[in-house]
């Protein structure tokens, strides 16, 4: 199973990082859940980006390319294995510091990637 931080997590229903925190933990992976939001996804509490996670596989994110900036050092410092930029995130400036510091990413959605058997 592949630990996940979600970034943007957010507890409004219709938000699909909120169904994407669901089809995680439905699939057995653990997540982390990191927002500006209160509140919980999926039975784990919604976190601000203070703690440096050092077991985290996978990133997803649920936050624009304006909002990421503020981001980059902490995922860096988590040193996934992967980053997914979910529809509406991708961020060139984010993935050039990504290849810099040789963490993965790919443009994908992680609900289709749960549901398609490829996360």
């Amino acid at each position: 199973m592949k630990k996940t931080l979600i970034i943007g997590a957010s507890p409004d229903a219709n938000r699909y990082s909120y169904k994407a925190a669901h089809m995680l933990t439905s699939r057995g992976h653990e997540i982390v859940n990191v927002g500006v939001k209160t509140g919980e996804v999926a039975g784990v509490p919604i976190e601000k980006p203070a703690h440096v996670y050092k077991d985290i596989d996978t990133v997803t994110l649920y936050i624009g390319p304006a909002t990421q900036p503020e981001y980059f050092d902490y995922i860096i410092a988590t040193k996934p294995q992967r980053v997914i930029f979910n529809p509406g995130t991708e961020n060139m400036e984010l993935q050039r510091v990504l290849d810099a510091n040789n963490i993965e990413y790919t443009e994908a959605c992680t609900l289709v990637l749960l549901s398609t058997g490829q996360y």
